[in-house]
């Protein structure tokens, strides 16, 4: 099933219609000078679940249509610990949702598609798996694909999209209609899995059940990925590493929307700033509301086993940002979480606005700008952000990763913060909110239960 550039770029614009971009905010005030605040609109105030799973405010609801364990079209089971997803337009009206599982190197198979023992690989062939494992013990992660009815508000189809992958955490959508799924791992060889790990995999949205080929991107670097953004108008890819010393990288591919074909993986650096700790750990190094150019940084030997490009790409200038998380291309820019960043270590969200000339000549006279645009230091306003996606009436919302409360967050364009959900019933992190094409239907996972949600509600307070 093929759909066309156009309607991709379409859609994007339509999520991110009316996201001017996000003032300063810090926990204390915006940019103008106003107290940063929690408000009720555009929604108002969270209700109890009677259910005692998710709140919601007055006039939502949810669903839930995946649960770890349900038997699927495929006759394999829903994999454990979704995360990262997006979404993409299907055939009459459909939508195709593509979600993570952050499945664990381990054996037994008890959190994987196959069951406990792998008793169902004998489903796929062995050239459906990335990593057939030894003694049949593949990689338990992977990609699921959901088809679903906006309209009915039902399933019309589940299966397992990629095999053999290990903790496939977040990720991002491509122009070309495809999600390229992070394993945030880095492994060798040993008694239980044949192949390295800590690869980008590329999964085609399709409605039709089958797995994607299973071949690892490995120019673009070997480390613990976390989540992707594309640039549509470059087709420059921007990589985030989920590490507390990690980098903000970028791959150039030699031929745009053919991935495998190679290219160039580079990593950010500050002009004037070599090797900038933007952390602000200790001492405080960046500002909120602070804009720097960029520079880029070749990476080489981005295959390289030791896992040490952070430590090479750092010492050769590049910027260090704390464990770079959830990312989404928006509005012209890409926005990135760093999940402990901040003096609290309550995390930072940035702003990276690519240059007019990405990647190509006349970039080093016209440079992209990042831009410190979020830093909680008060966990009832935001705690640990991770996966973001920006909303069809142009807020960002912000999933929380902490052991106490996690918020399902809204951030206006002026700032300010608002609570759209509350995890009630169990301490797991909230991951892979997206909107489906239509903007009808939030898809989101609370990881730890295994649940995947579709909510819907008078969307349209927000929009106006």
């Amino acid at each position: 099933m093929s759909i066309s550039r156009k309607h991709f770029l379409k859609q994007a614009g339509a999520l991110t219609l009316g996201f001017s971009g996000l003032y300063i905010f810090s926990g204390c005030s915006t940019s103008e000078g106003a107290p940063t605040r929690l408000i009720t609109e555009p929604f108002g105030s969270l209700k109890a679940d009677p259910n005692g799973l998710f709140d919601l405010p007055e006039g939502f609801s949810y669903k839930i249509i995946s649960t770890f364990g349900d038997k699927m079209d495929d006759g394999l089971y829903v994999p454990h610990r979704p995360d990262g997803m997006a979404t993409f337009p299907g055939p009459d009206g459909l939508t195709i949702l593509i979600r993570n599982h952050e499945v664990n190197a381990a054996k037994g198979g008890a959190e994987s598609a196959f069951g406990e023992d792998f008793a169902l690989t004998d489903k796929l062939g062995a050239n459906e798996f990335y990593d057939p494992g030894q003694d049949n013990n593949p990689g338990q992660g992977g990609t699921t694909t959901v088809v679903y009815d906006t309209e009915t508000q039902t399933v019309v189809r589940e299966f397992l999209s990629l095999a053999g992958t290990l903790r496939n955490c977040a990720g991002g959508a491509t122009p070309w209609n495809s999600w390229l799924t992070c394993e945030e791992i880095v492994t060798h060889p040993d008694d239980v899995y044949a192949k390295s790990h800590g690869y980008v995999f590329e999964v085609p949205a399709s409605t039709e059940i089958g797995r994607a080929t299973p071949t690892p991107i490995k120019a673009m670097g070997r480390f613990n990925h976390e989540a992707v953004a594309v640039d549509p108008g470059s087709g420059v890819v921007y990589l985030t590493e989920d590490d507390s010393e990690g980098l903000l990288y970028r791959y150039i591919p030699n031929t745009p929307g053919q991935l495998l074909d190679g290219g160039r993986l580079q990593a950010l650096a500050i002009r004037g700033h070599a090797s900038l700790d933007t952390r602000n750990w200790g001492s405080r190094t960046v500002e909120v509301g602070q804009k720097f150019d960029s520079k880029w940084i070749d990476v080489k030997d981005v295959d390289n086993p030791d896992d040490d490009l952070r430590y090479r790409g750092f010492e050769d200038g590049a910027a260090r940002f704390a464990r770079g998380e959830g990312m989404w291309y928006g509005n012209d820019a890409v926005y990135f979480a760093c999940t402990n960043g901040g003096p609290e270590k309550l995390g930072q969200i940035w702003k990276y606005t690519p240059s007019s000339s990405e990647a190509a000549s006349g970039e080093a006279d016209a440079p992209g700008t990042l831009e410190l645009f979020v830093e909680s230091l008060d966990s009832t306003i935001i705690e640990n952000a991770d996966n973001l996606t920006v909303a069809p009436w142009g807020d960002l919302l912000v999933c929380e990763d902490t052991g106490e409360q996690q918020h399902l967050n809204g951030i206006t364009p002026e700032g300010q913060v608002y609570k759209l959900g509350l995890n009630a019933k169990s301490n797991s992190e909230l991951a892979g909110a997206t909107f489906s094409p239509d903007g009808s239907t939030l898809f989101m996972n609370i990881q730890h239960s295994g649940i995947t949600l579709a909510i819907t509600g008078p969307w349209e307070k927000a929009r106006g």
